[in-house]
Order: C-alpha cells, then sequence, then structure tokens
C-alpha cells in the first residue's frame, strides 16, 4: 500500500503539479541556450509551490504551514512574471501565455484561501 500524506488530500497541491507539467510541456520549446537561464529558473519555481506545499504540511503548526504557503505563492508570482518575459522574448504564444497565466491564477488563488484557514484555525 502507498504512503498516504496530509498534502495529497490537498486540491492546490494538485493543481500546483499540474501548473508544474504545464510549465514543462511549455519550456521545451525554448530556445536551447535558454536551458540553464530562463528555462531552469521557470521549472524551479515551478516546482517550487508544491515542493513547499508539501514541505508546510509536515510542520507541527499551521502557522509553520501557513508560511510555506506564503512561499509557496511567491513562486508562483515568480512563475508569472517569467511568463512574461518570455512572451515579450517571443519564446511563447498568447494561448500558451493565457494557459499559464490563468493557472497560476487559479493557483495563487487557492493558496490566498489556504494560507487564510490556516492563520483562522
Amino acid at each position: 500500500m502507498a504512503a498516504k500524506f496530509r498534502f495529497y488530500d490537498l486540491d492546490v497541491w494538485r493543481k500546483a503539479i499540474d501548473y508544474a507539467e504545464l510549465v514543462y510541456q511549455v519550456t521545451a520549446t525554448f530556445p536551447d541556450g535558454e536551458r540553464f537561464g530562463l528555462v531552469s529558473q521557470l521549472r524551479r519555481a515551478a516546482v517550487s509551490i508544491s515542493s513547499n506545499i508539501a514541505e508546510g504540511s509536515s510542520r507541527s503548526s499551521d502557522v509553520d504551514f501557513a508560511r510555506f504557503v506564503e512561499i509557496a505563492y511567491g513562486s508562483t508570482l515568480e512563475t508569472v512574471s517569467q511568463i512574461c518575459i518570455a512572451l515579450k522574448l517571443r519564446y511563447i504564444n498568447r494561448e500558451d501565455f493565457d494557459k499559464l497565466t490563468q493557472l497560476a491564477d487559479d493557483v495563487s488563488r487557492m493558496l490566498s484561501g489556504l494560507r487564510k484557514s490556516l492563520i483562522r484555525k
């Protein structure tokens, strides 16, 4: 039987995984010269979102968990800024930009809701 972790039940964690997957798919088409630049930055920031949710869920207090959710929120906004740069450089088209920013908006709203619920406890 597979292990069951607290974060598995969080919709925001699953949405963050979907977001990272989309970031990986979209950045696969970036120029080779960006492999260690924007591609790496975007992928690391996108992976950081779900990673911070998972790590925070292991903390002994909801206040600590909320701090990790804030970090995940910051990583989400970091990716949005980088996606704007990618659009400006024409590494992504408007359709991919819109998909990415919509999903980032969804994740950021969910993170805000999770943080508020953790602080209220």
